[in-house]
């Protein structure tokens, strides 16, 4: 009786474990989310450069196919400044291999899009000297008609 009890609780704790559950196989859609908090007063200045220099190289990832989609949010209302994130770019990638690891073509692709490397360098070094953290998140989406 006693083992029949704890095999249970062990497997409803289980069942309540935070966490998501894991991402779907390797060849399915893979979603990340990046997230960027600034130094108070540089939010537009970290979208203008993230446009003129990050965005052109998601849009060629799109175009490509190792990209499905892209989106850039905000929050709406303020945040305690512990939980405080300013901007959220979700990539849907083709898949987890794509997602987690480099892009071959980027460095080549990078040369092209910005014949100026000197000011496409110093621009990426200002972008992330505003920034006081960042974080990258996998999330996978729940479909609650497959749902346990």
């Amino acid at each position: 009786m006693k083992n029949i009890l704890l095999a249970s609780l062990l497997s409803t704790s289980t069942l309540f474990a935070q966490g998501a559950p894991p991402q779907t196989s390797a060849d399915q859609p893979y979603i990340m989310e990046y997230y960027y908090k600034l130094q108070w007063g540089h939010q537009q200045e970290f979208l203008q450069l993230f446009l003129k220099n990050h965005y052109p190289l998601l849009k060629k990832s799109v175009e490509t196919g190792r990209i499905l989609s892209i989106r850039i949010e905000t929050p709406a209302n303020h945040m305690t400044e512990d939980a405080r994130w300013d901007f959220r770019v979700t990539l849907k990638y083709k898949n987890s291999t794509l997602a987690t690891t480099a892009n071959p073509g980027e460095e080549a692709l990078i040369k092209q899009l910005y014949p100026d490397q000197e000011t496409f360098k110093r621009e990426e070094r200002r972008r992330f000297e505003i920034l006081l953290a960042h974080w990258d998140l996998p999330v996978t989406e729940i479909n609650p008609a497959q749902a346990p």
